[in-house]
């Protein structure tokens, strides 16, 4: 990993200085803009060309039963770059007729050189005019659907970005500037466009298997009708079927040498290191960028003495299949021993952390008293350090681009493409992330209440799950009341219907923080712009510490001085 560290005068600090908004302001002028690029979206696709087709609709009589059919006019859009039938035919005959004429021309021009010449130029612009034309009206026509594609880019962006600014005014963890908070934020967002884009594709799936399914029942009607037409007919294609068959039975022949070149296609094509080899690699460079990120959380001790710290860190993760291919191709049947050296420089290429401190010359005003009782105030200079923490990920693929010769990349993609033909060898974990999230363990004693065991044991299970709006259940991920509505109700230590934090504080007895015991739960309040007093909660454990739904879930402690400023009240159901 390359360490990186910039010196800066106090006169550059004043890049550092930026607008300030709340969360609450952000989220708030993110949702506006989400929904002005969706009324124009909307709009954009109403203003598309449309078209009318003849189609069948059945309508049934109430009181005899009979099905009745009507042919009337659907609206539709039209299909894009799409002419009527009328504009081609009208277009193919003003090319025939204007062939025709040239024809002619070229016949009576043969006896003169000039006029040739002549002609023959006027031949070549006429058709680069007719072309420009033709491709300007094409694209004059095509605007309204480019419309459409680019404001879908921009509605995307701006729903991912309302969404993610929804997350961080209501989880207090993302407000915090530190490195795990910007961690956070940064895998928040691109869960939200993964989620997006799944929606988007399972939406466009959809309307590809019913125009498939539409297209294969139309096909076997006109098939079916066509043999019963064409009796003849069909029995000459049976013959010819047939005749291909006993073609494809002779050339069976041939079958162990394509057999042969198979094999060795699969052979290079597939990691040919052994199962535990490989998911040991996959685990000492996952060790390795573990300890990077427990670096970047301590920043703050092992560089310490500045007022402020910020953070701009890019992802820290890598694909497996990515990092196998290349020890696939680099080393062929590797051991992980065999392959440290590679794992380390592979590092070393893909992060790069740089450390810029920079000072600021800032103002406040000092009150003094003198001697003769009346107070005076004066403005001192004063040095504000600031340290900004970067890191950035060139990604493995660039780094293994970079490694290898043409040869051996254009393997590697194909072993990556392929997944070494063991797709399931890392199951789920197609993206390594190394987070290892907090640890805490419930003491013992806590344990020996069956009620909270059953309780704990169940709230245990989404450890590391991401905090989502409005999740109330395993099927979405949970927000904070979510989490304890289902948490209670699944473990039947209490059946707690869906409802909001302040929703739950009303069905709850108030205890003091002397009686609270593990079971118990946590409330706070004003940690955003709510309705109710009540904005956050928590299930306590005891020992000062919650289990709850941040971001992501996990446990905390409540005697920081956030939640101890936010704190409302203990409650028992």
């Amino acid at each position: 990993m390359n360490w990186k560290r910039n010196i800066y005068d106090a006169d550059d600090a004043a890049r550092s200085k930026r607008l300030k908004f709340t969360p609450e302001e952000r989220a708030e002028n993110a949702k506006k803009k989400a929904e002005v690029l969706g009324g124009k979206l909307g709009q954009a696709k109403q203003d598309l060309p449309k078209q009318r087709r003849p189609a069948l609709k059945r309508t049934a009589d109430p009181e005899t039963g009979k099905v009745k059919h009507s042919v009337y006019l659907a609206e539709e859009v039209k299909p894009r770059g799409r002419r009527s039938t009328a504009g081609r035919v009208v277009t193919a005959s003003g090319r025939m007729a204007n062939r025709q004429l040239h024809r002619k021309l070229r016949q009576v021009e043969q006896e003169n050189v000039g006029t040739e010449a002549a002609h023959k130029t006027e031949f070549v612009t006429e058709r680069t005019v007719s072309s420009a034309v033709r491709h300007g009206h094409r694209y004059i026509k095509d605007a309204p659907y480019r419309k459409v594609e680019k404001l879908e880019r921009k509605s995307t962006k701006a729903t991912v970005e309302a969404r993610y600014r929804e997350a961080i005014r209501d989880t207090p963890e993302l407000q915090e500037h530190t490195f795990k908070a910007q961690l956070q934020k940064r895998r928040l967002k691109r869960k939200y466009a993964k989620e997006l884009r799944k929606a988007q594709q399972a939406a466009g799936g959809a309307t590809v298997w019913e125009r498939a399914k539409n297209a294969v029942t139309g096909t076997a009607q006109t098939a079916g009708n066509f043999i019963v037409q064409h009796r003849k007919g069909a029995l000459c294609m049976a013959g010819i079927l047939a005749l291909m068959i006993c073609l494809l039975m002779s050339g069976l022949s041939s079958c162990s040498a394509m057999l042969e070149g198979v094999t060795g296609a699969i052979t290079s094509t597939s990691y040919t290191a052994e199962d535990p080899d490989i998911r040991q690699a996959e685990a000492d460079y996952t060790a390795l960028e573990k300890q990077l990120e427990r670096e970047m959380g301590s920043i703050e001790q092992t560089q310490s003495g500045y007022d402020e710290y910020r953070y701009d860190v890019d992802t820290i993760g890598h694909d497996p299949n990515e990092l196998i291919a290349y020890l696939t191709v680099k080393f062929g049947d590797f051991k992980p021993d065999e392959v440290q050296t590679a794992l380390k420089d592979l590092f070393e290429q893909q992060y790069t952390v740089t450390l810029t401190p920079v000072s600021e010359t800032r103002y406040k005003t000092v009150s003094h008293t003198n001697k003769d009782g009346t107070t005076s105030s004066r403005r001192v200079a004063y040095t504000y350090k600031i340290l900004y923490v970067t890191v950035r990920n060139r990604s493995l693929g660039t780094v293994v681009r970079e490694l290898l010769t043409e040869d051996e990349y254009k393997r590697y993609l194909v072993i990556f493409q392929q997944k070494g033909n063991r797709p399931d060898i890392f199951g789920d974990n197609i993206y390594a992330n190394p987070s290892e999230g907090p640890k805490y363990e419930i003491p013992g004693e806590a344990l020996s209440d069956p009620s909270f065991k059953a309780l704990i044991t169940e709230a245990e299970k989404y450890l590391g799950w991401p905090y989502v709006w409005g999740g109330s259940s395993p099927s979405t991920s949970f927000d904070c009341s979510g989490f304890v509505c289902w948490v209670y109700t699944a473990s039947g230590v209490h059946n707690l219907p869906r409802t909001t934090a302040t929703g739950i504080y009303n069905q709850c007895t108030v205890i003091s923080k002397s009686e609270a015991k593990p079971g118990d739960l946590v409330f706070f309040t004003k940690t955003y712009d709510c309705d109710g007093p009540v904005s956050h909660i928590g299930i306590y454990v005891g020992n000062g510490m919650m289990i709850h739904a941040g971001s992501p879930i996990k446990y905390a402690s409540i005697e920081t001085s956030y939640w101890q400023e936010h704190f409302y009240a203990f409650g028992r159901l």
